[in-house]
């Protein structure tokens, strides 16, 4: 009996163990640094974001039309950081999420808001229309950021755009829900990629996307943080 019970603490012990081991490993792995982010950026936010830089590159160019009815070509931004995401004129999941940092970011920007764009390209070819772009905009109070581009156009000239930065779009029919490849691209004021984030999500009780009031407001402040550094 004496040498049962031995033997069940040791194997109680070892358990524990191998418990605090793996978190160990799991806290590591959670502090795992993604090499060349900013430094500025806490390794935490990194990882939230999925943000990692990319091999330098111009950004391909577009022209096309702004929720004001403008026309707008990427060009246009040189001498300043563009924060450019690709967003659903009708979506009501991911892309509301992504309006709200963009607007938590342009505040936390500070004095530097004046040299940092905030654009989105329409992923939605049944709803291409600039007016649908304004709706979206004045929706979700992007209309607040001055230097605020949501552009869109013809849809050959869309799927494009789409094409040229890596972005899947299936939109089977003008009711249904938009899917897209959902990211953010930090573009330097030369013209040049330099970074992606990740957008995320998690599904709320009433089936819509949702985060928690702390992620949005971390998402703001690490795309804010972002920009900073891109600043010249």
């Amino acid at each position: 009996m004496v040498l049962a019970a031995a033997a069940a603490l040791v194997v109680a012990v070892a358990v524990v163990v191998v418990i605090l081991v793996r978190h160990h490993q799991q806290a590591a792995l959670a502090e795992l640094r993604p090499s060349g982010i900013p430094p500025s950026v806490p390794t935490s936010l990194a990882n939230l974001m999925a943000l990692s830089p990319v091999p330098a590159r111009p950004a391909p160019g577009f022209a096309l039309t702004d929720q004001n009815g403008h026309p707008t070509q990427l060009s246009a931004f040189r001498g300043k950081v563009v924060v450019l995401a690709f967003m659903d004129t009708r979506r009501v999941n991911t892309c509301p999420l992504v309006a709200q940092e963009f607007i938590d970011a342009r505040r936390d920007l500070g004095p530097t808001a004046g040299k940092v764009v905030f654009a989105a390209v329409n992923v939605n070819p049944h709803h291409a229309r600039a007016a649908d772009a304004l709706a979206f905009s004045r929706e979700h109070q992007l209309v607040t950021i001055p230097a605020w581009h949501f552009v869109t156009g013809p849809v050959l000239a869309l799927r494009t755009v789409w094409r040229d930065y890596n972005i899947q779009v299936q939109a089977p029919g003008p009711n249904a829900d938009i899917v897209h490849t959902s990211v953010d691209y930090f573009i330097t004021p030369g013209g040049t990629e330099r970074f992606i984030a990740t957008p995320m999500a998690a599904k709320g009780p009433n089936g819509k996307a949702y985060l928690p009031a702390g992620q949005l407001a971390a998402w703001g402040h690490g795309i804010a943080l972002v920009a900073k550094y891109l600043v010249r």
